[in-house]
């Protein structure tokens, strides 16, 4: 028996208890139901919003899960462009943000397009447009095929006592692997689309055929499945949210499953627990969506100007520490004169409130009342 499932006789023969993931499936699906239920009688408008924050929570997440932190500006600016969405306050956005996103909106937005070849070289060429992964220059766009670095393995530790978690087939494997990947993927109809989702995300990244992105690109795969179970391109959960959340079980599960046996159950019944909870989390976007929506539903008449409108929702979102004139001035690109004026006239409009200490350490909160 081989080291690792790709490795055993009937690979990719996957195996599961039906009976034992029965309970918890049909509880995930009615839960999953519920919410999209819920979100059809919000309206257009607050479903678009609920989106761009799903949206944008699942770029971040799913690129710090490898490590990798973007700035949240940046991504909501490129998704809400991208989607043509009239918000305030969108920045400019570089490289290696524009690619995750048009990845993630592509697996999403376009969730009934076949998953091909092609289109999957198109993703890894839009993670890595310098064609580098870090410093290190890496296969962009293509299956790993240098011979040189197989086995392609997993590890973690210092140099000299690396501990190997995974190992990847062999380069030479790769087009037969994915070819039988994407046909049973674009076939496969036999099975519930959740539970599909899970096997998808598995079996990908259990190739692992890029040199770098493989799960940033497993999990976009998982939410293109988890978009069809939903019949919506609109998203109000975020699966990588969840997963980040779990960071250290969802690697331990993984390195459990890749070992010895085609039996996935016990991948299946975390996959799905770590989908019912990211179900869940669902309410703390949608309290912040509601929130926003109430505010600017209130004061619908006021003319605020363009930093008022920014500085606004960031204080909606969830700002980072106090605000002060100074964080304004920066945030704002405006003159601390300016942003003392933009300020007092929020205070005196009720809107805002200065908060107990004065002097340089003088700062402002929300007013919760509104």
């Amino acid at each position: 028996m081989g080291s690792y499932i790709h490795q055993l006789k009937d690979w990719p023969d996957f195996q599961w208890d039906q009976e034992k993931l029965t309970q918890l499936l049909s509880g995930v699906r009615h839960r999953q139901g519920r919410l999209l239920g819920r979100m059809e009688g919000l309206g257009f408008s607050l479903q678009a919003a609920a989106s761009l924050q799903t949206l944008t929570l699942d770029v971040l997440k799913s690129s710090e899960i490898e490590g990798e932190i973007l700035n949240p500006d940046q991504v909501r600016s490129s998704i809400a462009r991208r989607l043509g969405m009239d918000v305030t306050g969108l920045i400019p956005a570089d490289r290696n943000v524009e690619g995750i996103v048009e990845m993630m909106l592509d697996a999403t937005q376009n969730y009934k397009d076949t998953l091909s070849i092609e289109r999957l070289f198109g993703w890894h060429a839009a993670l890595f447009p310098t064609g580098r992964s870090g410093m290190q220059k890496i296969v962009v766009g293509a299956w790993r095929n240098n011979p040189n670095t197989d086995p392609m393995r997993v590890v973690s530790g210092a140099m000299g006592k690396e501990k190997v978690h995974y190992q990847a087939p062999d380069a030479d494997l790769l087009n037969d692997e994915m070819n039988a990947f994407i046909k049973w993927f674009n076939t496969e109809k036999g099975i519930d689309p959740v539970i599909k989702a899970a096997i998808s995300h598995l079996w990908f990244v259990t190739i692992h055929p890029f040199d770098d992105g493989n799960g940033r690109i497993a999990r976009a795969i998982a939410d293109l499945q988890l978009s069809r179970s939903d019949e919506s391109n609109q998203r109000f959960y975020s699966m990588s949210a969840q997963i980040r959340r779990e960071r250290n079980a969802y690697y331990d599960i993984l390195e459990q499953t890749q070992k010895e046996t085609l039996d996935v159950t016990a991948w299946l019944e975390w996959f799905l627990s770590c989908f019912d909870r990211a179900l869940i989390a669902t309410d703390e976007t949608l309290a912040v969506v509601m929130k926003k929506a109430k505010f600017w539903e209130k004061y619908a008449t006021i003319p605020f100007n363009d930093r008022q409108k920014i500085m606004l929702n960031k204080l909606l979102d969830g700002f980072d520490g106090k605000l002060t004139s100074s964080k304004w001035a920066k945030i704002a690109k405006c003159s601390s004169d300016t942003a003392v004026r933009d300020i007092n006239d929020l205070v005196l409009q009720g809107i805002l409130i200065k908060e107990a200490a004065g002097g340089r350490s003088t700062s402002y909160t929300l007013n919760e009342l509104y």
